[in-house]
């Protein structure tokens, strides 16, 4: 994605403005426009040139992001802190100032001593041409403080288009030149003596004209800086970037910019110092304080060979690291353009914002005029009707729209940054708050991915040093996940740290098993599918499944003393590895992979959010049940190949909008198919760049925590956008004078521009209160109702059976629809999901089904049934 810097834009009318007219270049695939950032995102071949050009004529400016910096190895985070610095609250402040001390005088002589007798000079004593001319040179005085609102507002116009500033325009400028009019006509009631002077003077609205521009560059403050204070989260993460790096140079230390640091450059890092880029420690150990990316205060132990990121904080030790990532491949800079990118996309819920506000300054023009023309008709004079429509004009404000969703999404994108939960796009905050279906990977999302020994069983009549001896022979010389888990599981370690205190010590006599142990293990061979084998001292090692060592012992005889323990471990998922030597059973190591210690919490809070959740794996049924049986998820899908994981994400999407949570390669095609892929941050590059969100800190409870968050942004829009719409719907008629029969309700144009003022300022700080959110907590967490037992799909299950048929004939999803209709009107067969691609349907039938009747409901879709 592209990014520009869009100036000149007041209102959601100008974003949608922008939208159209820079979606209508060619190449250009998808535009995205931003109001609280003022920048624009572009998708596509089109030349840049043709984009600008597109906005200029338009009645915009716009600017590349980075055409300026490109050689700049840390230019991302110095365009996004160009983009986001807050260059308007000064310029609207000056303006504020100078209007209200104007303001203040020019209210003093229309109102204080016209209609409260405060003191003036005596000549303008009875003189009310005199009066009429301080207020209109106050009032055009105060309009060219506030020149923006005209300009721009009326090169909307002239540029084919409308905006908030030409509402603000037309009103503050219909109130100087009507007031204008009326003093022309004073002039003429003092040449011709006629009385009608004090009349045309209490027709004057020069204070309405200065008075709403004033109120409405208060109003445009107070939203830049509650719109300033929407992109807190983002800014903190670029003031945490170090400016400064020492560097190694020829042994000495140098400190250099940061931006000059180079991928394998040598530098160190004192306590209290932070990384200023990504890299690896080669020296020292520390601890390192990771709040700034993770938002976990409890510091990380460093040494030699861990990695560390730019902007975490050396606490303790002396650090020396080699830098891998610079400039904007670290960490940091990464997240800062993922939570940019997300505030520079657009979430779809928006699309109800842009149409309304695509014809609402036109209508709103349009409604003024009609208010004006059905007061003159009923009967009311000109003024009264005149200032019936600036009311409509002043008070309409299309700028609430615009920031409805925004505003949200960027509070939410820097929430979720600041707790290590990453959206790459404000589509994918809105898609987590709809989630009903949350698929887990097993290994390395549920399970840590690291098999461990879980327990050692000898053998009647073995020690259990003989056998993890045995088992150490063998094992550390494979290369395989078991054999690592078994090297370095804690009793095997001890004897490894014993053979080298007998080594030491010449203590062979006393230590006659380390000592054999000791003698070089020869002939070692993996066998596939099977096990390993190796020699020591002439006498022949063997180790792997229970049928293979059977072949080593003679038979299963020697297995009967630890039969049942081994069935037990193997239901309850342990994979055990059995040992001999010399044809004689030693034993069996049950090895696992072990599922973390938050696993079971997480998955019971997605569960209490009133999410289905399923487990996938490539693991046997038998270890997949008992893990899912541990973790607590509601169903589990055994055997599952990498692009079955993808097959299994569109058949759950029947039941809703459907998370895919995965840390592997293997896990890519499920993560792109699924409404939502979230990524385990510790997982491969692949995963990552296939998913919508992001977890840093690899834990699964995050997901939790992501989808409270999405909830509450999607829960702020909706109050935005309520809020937004309910403002005008109530506001308009009353400034139109609707109720002013019936209940003699009107709106001073005055009073208008202050109620506008507000709108945008009440839904910042609406937004503003996401901030508050505890993303840790369940308090707030809606309970919902957990679905009954015939939820599962795939088989946990026992209420529901399945079933696949297969089915010839079908072409297309519209085929699909057909079979699946006819099929769920079978008595019995709950649902039905077709897929044309593989020609079969699975059936989910909550008793058995006759063939005979689900063939003659395939045939009568005008399919063929195959059996």
């Amino acid at each position: 994605m592209n990014q520009y810097k869009v100036t000149g834009m007041s209102c959601a009318a100008c974003q949608s403005r922008v939208e159209k007219a820079v979606s209508k270049v060619p190449g250009v695939t998808t535009c995205s426009v931003s109001l609280l950032t003022n920048s624009m995102g572009v998708e596509g071949t089109a030349n840049p040139a043709d984009i600008i050009s597109a906005v200029k004529k338009a009645g915009y400016g716009a600017q590349p992001l980075g055409a300026s910096s490109a050689a700049s190895a840390t230019s991302s985070i110095a365009e996004q802190e160009n983009l986001l610095q807050d260059t308007t609250s000064p310029v609207l402040k000056k303006r504020l100032c100078s209007s209200l001390i104007l303001l203040l005088a020019l209210m003093y002589v229309s109102m204080g001593h016209n209609m409260l007798g405060l003191p003036l000079p005596h000549f303008f004593d009875g003189n009310y041409i005199a009066l009429a001319l301080v207020q209109m040179i106050l009032a055009a005085v105060i309009m060219l403080i506030n020149k923006k609102f005209f300009v721009s507002g009326f090169s909307a116009v002239l540029h084919g288009g409308s905006n908030m500033d030409t509402l603000v325009a037309l009103g503050s400028g219909t109130s100087f030149v009507y007031s204008t009019v009326m003093l022309f006509g004073m002039t003429d009631a003092v040449l011709h003596n006629n009385g009608q002077v004090r009349m045309f003077a209490a027709n004057l609205y020069y204070e309405s004209a200065a008075m709403i521009v004033t109120l409405i560059t208060l109003g445009k403050l107070l939203e830049s800086i509650s719109k300033g204070h929407t992109t807190d989260a983002l800014k903190s993460l670029m003031e945490l970037t170090p400016k400064t790096a020492t560097v190694l140079r020829d042994g000495k230390e140098v400190t250099i910019p940061a931006e000059e640091v180079r991928v394998g450059d040598f530098f160190t890092v004192r306590p209290g110092q932070s990384f200023a880029v990504d890299g690896i420690v080669t020296e020292g150990t520390s601890a390192v304080n990771e709040s700034a990316l993770t938002g976990e205060s409890i510091p990380v132990d460093k040494s030699a060979g861990d990695r560390v990121s730019a902007a975490t904080i050396n606490e303790s030790g002396f650090l020396t690291v080699r830098a891998t990532r610079v400039g904007s491949d670290t960490t940091l800079s990464q997240i800062i353009k993922m939570v940019g990118d997300a505030a520079a996309t657009k979430a779809p819920i928006a699309k109800v914002a842009d149409k309304v506000s695509a014809v609402f300054v036109p209508s709103v023009i349009a409604a003024a005029v009609l208010t004006f023309i059905i007061w003159l008709l009923v009967g009311k004079e000109f003024g009264f009707a005149l200032s019936r429509a600036i009311s409509v004009l002043v008070v309409s404000c299309p700028c609430a729209l615009g920031l409805a969703t925004p505003v949200a999404i960027m509070v939410g994108s820097g929430l979720g940054a600041k707790n290590g939960i990453l959206f790459k796009t404000s589509a994918a905050l809105e898609e987590t708050a709809r989630i009903q279906v949350v698929a887990l990977d097993k290994t390395g999302t549920i399970t840590n991915g690291k098999p461990v020994v879980t327990a050692v069983v000898p053998a009647s009549g073995v020690s259990e040093q003989e056998l993890l001896q045995t088992a150490l022979a063998l094992e550390s010389k494979s290369e395989h996940p078991l054999a690592k888990a078994v090297t370095e599981y804690p009793a095997v370690k001890s004897l490894v740290a014993d053979q080298s205190l007998a080594a030491d010590q010449s203590l062979a006599a006393d230590q006659s098993l380390v000592a054999d142990q000791s003698q070089d293990v020869t002939d070692f061979a993996a066998l596939p599918g099977n096990g390993l084998t190796a020699k020591q001292g002439g006498t022949e090692l063997a180790g792997g499944n229970a049928d293979f060592i059977a072949t080593k012992c003679g038979g299963d005889a020697q297995f009967k003393s630890i039969e049942t323990k081994a069935q037990e471990l193997s239901r309850q998922g342990n994979t055990p590895l059995f040992f001999a030597k010399g044809g004689t059973l030693l034993g069996l190591i049950a090895v696992a992979d072990s599922i973390k210690s938050e696993s079971a919490a997480a998955i019971a809070l997605l569960k209490s959010l009133g999410l289905y959740t399923v487990m996938l794996t490539g693991d046997n049924e038998r270890t997949a049940k008992a893990v899912a049986r541990e973790a607590g998820v509601d169903d589990v899908i055994a055997g599952v190949l990498p692009g079955g994981k993808a097959d299994v994400i569109r058949q759950l999407k029947v039941r809703g909008k459907v998370a895919m949570v995965g840390d592997g390669i293997n896990d890519a095609p499920a993560l792109t198919n699924a409404d939502v892929g979230i990524a385990i941050g510790a997982g491969a590059d692949v995963a990552l760049d296939a998913a919508d969100v992001v977890l840093v800190n690899s834990r699964l409870s995050d997901v939790v925590a992501g989808i409270r968050l999405g909830r509450a942004v999607l829960r702020g829009i909706h109050q935005n956008l309520f809020w937004a719409f309910i403002y005008n719907i109530i506001l308009i008629p009353v400034a139109a004078g609707v109720w002013y029969k019936a209940f003699g309700l009107k709106m001073n144009p005055m009073f208008g521009a202050a109620a506008m003022s507000c709108s945008s300022f009440t839904v910042c700080m609406n937004a503003l209160r996401l901030n508050f959110i505890d993303l840790r907590s369940s308090r707030h967490d809606k309970k919902i109702k957990q679905h009954n037992k015939e939820k599962s799909m795939f088989g946990m299950s026992k209420e529901v059976t399945e079933k696949t048929v297969k089915v010839e004939g079908m072409m297309c999803t519209n085929c699909e629809r057909h079979v699946k209709e006819a099929l769920e009107k079978v008595s019995g067969i709950k649902e039905a999901v077709a897929s044309h691609e593989k020609g079969e349907v699975l059936l989910k039938c909550t008793k058995d089904v006759d063939s005979a009747k689900i063939q003659a409901a395939v045939e009568k879709a005008g399919y063929k049934f195959v059996g």
